[in-house]
């Protein structure tokens, strides 16, 4: 007696259950074999759960990330350059002592060996060349330079003349931009960097005419020479000064017009006479 209903009823069990195991195994999310663009078949794998596509592991699709490039920081200034940015990094070296000149407002040898120092000390190459990094270094220790930090030594530029200065021949000294103009005419002759009196010595405002010129002049009240000193109000004189030459605006005078370029002034000197006007303005 045959039992085909039961072998009917297993083999469709049997059906039903492969069915069901397939549907049980795509709705899980997992793949039993899967085909590569290629067309080759891959290993089983496990799919996110979010549904996107798994990693490709394979040694021949793996690559190692090169390390970025590494760039060399820009360059600001090297020596030969000139300008204001150049008189404030000057500037700035003098106030932690790496540049005891100037500033000049010129990148010169003596620029370079001080920032060459500054970079030695804090372990950067020591190129004597201002870089990014050197200048964001030396800004982080330093204060922003005032005017005659900047103009420490002369070199600033001259105010426009007092219109008292347009006639005739006049010393014309703008106490605003520390300047003397020698003008003939309403022309500029020459113009030179001074310096004034301090608040307790302050040089006298106004115009005068020189009254006496002494080459080798000696302050008896101050026991120090004043050569080419044009006297133009008692003791108050125009003359060259040897610590204006040394320390620049760093001092002051007792009340003198000082003059530190001594050609400058010998040349000037050469040229004035008794009787020319000058005119000091603030």
């Amino acid at each position: 007696m045959r039992r085909t209903g039961t072998v009917g009823a297993g083999r469709a069990g049997r059906s039903f259950a492969v069915a069901a195991l397939a549907a049980a195994v795509t709705v899980g999310g997992c793949t039993v074999q899967g085909t590569g663009a290629d067309g080759r078949g891959r290993s089983p794998v496990h799919a996110d759960v979010t549904g996107a596509p798994p990693p490709d592991t394979r040694p021949d699709d793996r690559r190692s990330a090169a390390p970025p490039a590494r760039t060399r920081p820009r360059v600001l200034w090297s020596r030969g350059d000139t300008g204001r940015d150049v008189r404030e990094l000057q500037a700035r070296l003098r106030q932690i002592a790496w540049l005891f000149e100037g500033p000049t407002g010129t990148y010169d040898d003596v620029t370079e060996r001080a920032v060459k120092g500054f970079q030695g000390k804090r372990g950067l190459p020591r190129t004597g060349r201002t870089d990014t990094v050197t200048w964001q270094r030396l800004l982080r220790m330093t204060h922003e330079p005032g005017r005659w930090e900047l103009y420490l030594m002369g070199g600033q530029p001259a105010a426009a003349p007092d219109p008292r200065c347009t006639t005739g021949r006049v010393l014309c000294v703008s106490k605003s931009s520390r300047t003397l103009r020698w003008m003939i005419d309403g022309r500029t002759v020459s113009t030179m960097p001074v310096r004034f009196g301090s608040q307790y010595t302050p040089t006298r405002e106004g115009v005068f005419r020189v009254y006496w010129k002494s080459r080798h002049h000696w302050s008896t009240l101050y026991d120090s020479p004043m050569p080419y000193a044009m006297f133009f109000s008692g003791g108050q004189a125009v003359h060259y000064s040897e610590d204006f030459a040394a320390r620049g605006y760093a001092g002051a005078s007792h009340g003198c017009v000082n003059v530190r370029d001594e050609a400058a002034i010998a040349n000037l000197y050469a040229q004035v006479r008794n009787g020319d006007k000058v005119v000091v303005y603030a």
